[in-house]
């Protein structure tokens, strides 16, 4: 209608031109292949360190009262400022950006999974002892069964914050990713292609929930619909 200047929020079809392009021409493949390699990577190690140690402490009362502060404070360090810092010390290659996708994940499902395994009902787990279950079939049978619900939350928020981290390590210093196509675009003033580019993530993001949504529909079929 001629009331938006394109040169600052460029135009829908412009946008969809430019992303059919993108993938007809091929050039976004290397990109999306990194930033897609460094956010899974990043998802799959953050998760998987922060499940364990919210186990370890959830489970060993004397750790959590050391260690649980400490925990809380790193976790109030802005992990954007130390940026500069992971690539400092990883240099400009894709570890940097795993690296900040994993702090951000490993935060988000240590909360989540710490606060699922608090809120497993003791009742339960005396009533399962007192059946004869050792400690293994304890904590299989009732522990993490009872603490799903919470660790595919941790999971599905993580996912977000994983993709999140690849950007802005991309962002902050590199030569390949999605996050260095917006940085490049935004440098040339070629808005159509900033959009493009979140295009992209946002198709990313979507197809990476649909799998958690896949994984919590067959893990939690069990659980009862509360509406």
């Amino acid at each position: 209608m001629g009331r938006i200047d394109p040169f600052f929020f460029s135009r829908p079809s412009a946008i969809i031109v430019d992303f059919v392009v993108l993938f007809s021409s091929k050039e976004i493949f290397p990109h999306l292949g990194v930033t897609l390699y460094a956010t899974l990577m990043g998802l799959f190690l953050g998760s998987s360190s922060g499940l364990v140690l919210a186990f370890i402490l959830g489970r060993f009362q004397f750790l959590e009262r050391v260690l649980d502060p400490i925990i809380f404070g790193l976790y109030g360090i802005p992990k954007l400022a130390l940026g500069p810092l992971f690539i400092l010390w990883f240099g400009l290659g894709i570890e940097s950006k795993i690296f900040l996708s994993f702090i951000w994940v490993f935060f988000v499902m240590y909360f989540n999974a710490y606060g699922g395994f608090k809120d497993v009902d003791y009742r339960l787990v005396n009533s399962v002892r007192l059946m004869g279950a050792n400690e293994f079939q304890v904590i299989t049978k009732v522990v993490f069964p009872s603490s799903l619900p919470w660790i595919l939350t941790g999971l599905k928020s993580g996912v977000g914050v994983a993709l999140l981290g690849t950007i802005v390590g991309e962002y902050i210093g590199s030569s390949v990713g999605l996050g260095n196509m917006v940085m490049y675009a935004g440098n040339m003033f070629n808005t159509t292609r900033v959009f493009s580019s979140i295009l992209a993530m946002t198709l990313i993001m979507i197809f990476l929930n649909e799998i958690v949504e896949f994984l919590e529909k067959r893990l939690l079929r069990w659980r009862v619909k509360s509406f």
